[in-house]
């Protein structure tokens, strides 16, 4: 079977060898050496969120999925099922997987947005009781413990005492003819218990002898009296196996019961195990996930134009069906694989020393269905084959792809493959041979699914006008063998509108090393070219590797097709394994020739045979791929310095953050500062509050208080603070070192300035006069002209004179009045009758016309106190005005009045 051999091909199964190895039970490695590709689409999507979920659960801390205590049991299920009697070893085997099964299942149900994974753990049946009872019944030695059934635990006792009875009776003989036995030991022999007895002694010590040693010099002997104590034993021996049997077979019952879920656990186990190596084996590839490429709306795909100029001769009058090809469906968006590594040569680097591993670029456009890749032997062409057709099946497997993300790639219902040489002497083949048989085989499978396809259109009525004679009938049949060829022969087609159902939907990736070699280059190049332009019809995408230059020219006849070559290095003489696109390539078969040590002097003769055309190709291909490294570095360069101009933009970010946070800090300092002397004046002047309350409060007294107030307020207030003066402007003298800008010039002043404002400086040997308003210090200072002088004086005479005005047009304001709180001006009227506190509130307001102000105590309560004497002071012809006190000095419970 080609897919079959398509695997082999590709190395499938060594990478399911290295997946294994990431498995955590037997059940997993099991299932990896043995990965089956999913035949739709739908059983990819779903592989590949489990794999996508069991990535991320890998990736957070405590959220790994745990395997412990998982083994295999299919075997043991089996023969449940038959009525077999499982052992202990089995029995334990599967209370500890349904211990691990239920453990798998509590992380998978404490984690967040992983619903396919807790999708299948919620068809875990665990059975707790049964794991109890298996775990009661078999102890950690796997064999049946006492505490099974009351009667095994009886025959066991008395297996036990009876046993003490034998040793002491032989432990007895053992001291009494210690001369007789060849050393003190008991032991076992058929079940029995036996001493060792020298040979010559044997009669010593009377009973059956059981067995000898190698040498005979020391025979296992068993007292008479003890044979009736051993009869015994052997009787509980065989009561207590019996037991012990009926215990297993009562558990193995049990688990027969539950077999399908516990077959059904088996398999969700086997899945997330399996899902959790690919998503470990996809984190140590640094892989990526893959995204599919659905395909877009048909187009059609015109011929070739020759061929068209050739039927427009024949039939000018043709219909458009005609002129073209079948309907194809395009992919939606481009194949992107960048950075693709081959995933065994990354293995083979990190685990056996191999070569550093140099990634390819694949990135195919959605019209294109053929591309033929070019190059020099050795080159890595073959090794691209490999690559894209690994990751394609690792995609459709539910791998990850060792690419960097972006992985766009279509999903592909078979990947086929024709790599390597199939030459065989027992089945006489040849290499051309062997080739052509696998490419029929791939046919074959194209072929059938083409026919498959059609079949639902099979039945569709055919009308007189598309009858045909039976000869045209014969010829498509006679061609319908040789599918490749049909584009080669004229042969009537059948007048069918094509309708969407019959347009072909190839789904298929094709590989095929060196196609068309192996024999004569002109007829293996036409076998080509026929090959290829009927795959780009019947398969999604097809890669060839080929020396041939006529497979080079078909990328401008069909625009289906597309060149790409493996570069090689000019100076070194040697493959670079990067892949070029849009460019044929060298085949440098000459130069690898002289390189791999054949006679220099063969390859001068060989140059001397190659057509001067072909040495042109190869000059115009090798400027066009100098083209493109030169190219390529300039990109680099354009990417190394935004990548730079990246970093410097985050270093000044960085930096403006560090400024920002650095002035944060700085106004924090100043409002500590700033909180400093609040506090530090509000010390002060409570000093003052409390020698005007502990002394005589006169008017004398809260003046002396007003100018200490107004000292703090000088001392505290930026605004209250003198402003510095001004720096006296700059008057150049004799002797002085100044500069002139408009000269550039730094000169010594010889005299100062006159009338007119000039003065005399000398630079060098030179001298000059120069005025004033031109020349600066050395610091920068301006000097002040007459005119800037004037200017100022007018300027300050007329705010002068503005000020003026409007202090004779505004009304003096009062000085703020001071309130300071003392014992003489405050009144408690606290549990007291509105009538009461009327009386009190005007005795308080008399002696309080000399502080000014007066505060009344009358706390919260209901408020009807407040209310009464609010209404009494609103009234009052001594009283200015009144508030409700600070929060700090009472708040709703006082209220300051201010008096006339």
């Amino acid at each position: 079977m080609i897919q079959a051999e398509t695997l082999e091909l590709l190395e499938w199964p060594r990478l399911c060898q290295h997946l294994a190895t990431f498995a955590a039970t037997k059940l997993g490695v099991a299932a990896a050496l043995d990965l089956q590709i999913p035949a739709t689409q739908a059983q990819t999507a779903e592989l590949l969120a489990q794999t996508q979920e069991t990535y991320q659960l890998e990736s957070r801390a405590g959220g790994a999925l745990s395997f412990e205590g998982i083994q295999d049991i299919g075997t043991s299920l089996q023969r449940a099922e038959l009525q077999g009697l499982l052992s202990g070893e089995e029995l334990l085997a599967i209370a500890t997987t349904l211990a691990g099964a239920r453990q798998l299942r509590r992380i998978i149900d404490s984690q967040a947005d992983v619903p396919t994974l807790k999708e299948l753990a919620a068809q875990l049946r665990t059975y707790p009781e049964l794991e109890q009872e298996i775990h009661r019944c078999i102890d950690d030695r796997a064999q049946v413990a006492d505490r099974a059934t009351p009667k095994l635990a009886g025959i066991r006792v008395q297996m036990r005492q009876l046993r003490d009875r034998i040793y002491q009776i032989l432990q007895g003989i053992l001291q009494r003819q210690s001369n007789a036995v060849q050393e003190q030991l008991i032991t076992q022999r058929s079940g029995r218990f036996v001493i060792p007895v020298k040979a010559p002694q044997k009669d010593a010590i009377p009973g059956i002898v059981h067995d000898s040693s190698a040498s005979g010099a020391t025979l296992y002997v068993e007292p008479h009296s003890t044979v009736n104590l051993n009869n015994q034993m052997r009787q509980f021996l065989r009561q207590e196996q019996a037991e012990e049997e009926a215990v297993r077979r009562a558990l193995t019952e049990q688990v027969a019961a539950v077999k399908p879920d516990l077959d059904r656990l088996v398999v969700v186990v086997t899945t997330l195990d399996l899902a959790a190596a690919k998503a470990r084996y996809s984190f140590w590839l640094q892989a990526n996930p893959p995204k599919f490429i659905e395909l877009g709306e048909s187009e059609l795909a015109p011929k070739n134009p020759e061929k068209e100029d050739e039927e427009k001769e024949e039939k000018e009058d043709e219909e458009k069906e005609e002129n073209s090809q079948l309907l194809i469906r395009n992919l939606r968006s481009q194949i992107t694989l960048r950075q693709l590594r081959h995933p065994l040569l990354v293995w083979q680097q990190q685990h056996e020393q191999g070569f550093p591993v140099v990634p390819v670029d694949l990135t195919i456009g959605p019209h294109i269905r053929v591309v033929a890749i070019t190059g020099p032997n050795t080159g890595g062409k073959t090794v691209t084959l490999k690559t894209l057709g690994l990751a394609a099946l690792m995609a459709k497997a539910g791998m990850f792809v060792a690419a960097r993300e972006p992985v766009e790639l279509p999903w592909f219902d078979n990947i086929l493959a024709d790599i390597g040489d199939e030459q065989s002497l027992q089945q006489s083949l040849s290499t051309f041979s062997g080739h052509i048989r696998r490419i029929s085989r791939i046919l074959e499978v194209l072929g059938n699914k083409s026919q498959a396809e059609g079949e639902e259109n099979s039945n569709l009525p055919i009308t007189n006008s598309q009858q045909q004679d039976e000869e045209v009938i014969d010829t498509q049949n006679t061609v319908s063998a040789l599918p490749i060829l049909k584009p080669k022969l004229q042969i009537p087609k059948p007048q069918i509108p094509i309708t969407n159902s019959q347009i072909p939907n190839p789904k298929s990736l094709v590989l095929l090393d060196e196609v068309g070699a192996g024999t004569d280059p002109s007829e293996g190049s036409a076998l080509a070219i026929a090959l290829l332009q009927y795959l780009a019809q019947h398969s999604l995408l097809t890669v060839a590797t080929t020396h041939f230059g006529e497979l080079k020219a078909l990328k401008y006849q069909d625009s289906r097709f597309e060149n790409a070559s493996v570069e090689f290095d000019d100076n070194s003489m040697q493959p670079t394994y990067r892949l070029l696109w849009g460019i044929p390539g060298r085949s440098n078969a000459l130069t690898i020739a002289k390189r791999l040590g054949l006679l220099a002097s063969i390859v001068e003769e060989a140059q001397t045979y190659v057509g001067g055309a072909s040495q042109d190709v190869n000059q115009v291909i090798a400027g066009l791929e100098a083209q493109r490294r030169k190219q390529e570095t300039k990109a680099r360069e354009a990417t190394q310095l935004l990548h730079q101009t990246e970093k410097l933009h985050r270093e000044v970010s960085q930096k403006a953050a560090a400024l920002q946070e650095r002035e944060r800090e700085l106004k924090i300092a100043q409002e500590v500062a700033v909180n400093e002397a609040i506090g530090s004046a509000k010390s002060e002047i409570a000093q003052i509050i409390r020698r005007l309350q502990s002394g005589n409060q006169t008017a004398q007294n809260a003046q002396q208080a007003t100018d200490t107030l107004n000292q703090i307020s000088e001392k505290h207030l930026p605004s209250r603070q003198q402003p510095a003066k001004p720096k006296p402007s700059f008057m150049p003298k004799v002797g002085d070192r100044i500069r002139i800008p408009s000269l550039g010039q730094t000169a010594e002043v010889l005299s100062g300035p006159d009338a007119n404002e000039e003065l005399s400086v000398r630079f060098g040997i030179m001298k000059m006069t120069v005025k004033l308003g031109e020349i600066e210090s050395l610091d920068g200072q301006k000097p002040e002209t007459k005119a800037q002088l004037a200017k100022a004086a007018a300027q300050a005479q007329a705010l002068a004179t503005a000020k003026a005005k409007q202090a004779a047009t505004e009304p003096a304001k009062p000085n703020p009045e001071i309130a300071i709180r003392t014992a003489n001006n405050t009144i408690d009227l606290r549990g007291a009758r509105v009538s009461d506190a009327e009386i009190e509130i005007d005795r308080a307001l008399s002696k309080a016309v000399e502080y000014g102000v007066l505060w009344i105590i009358h706390g919260k309560g209901t408020g009807q106190l407040r209310r009464g004497v609010h209404e009494f002071l609103a009234t009052h012809p001594q009283v200015s005005r009144f508030d409700l006190a600070s929060q700090k000095e009472g708040g709703a419970g006082v209220t300051v009045v201010y008096l006339h």
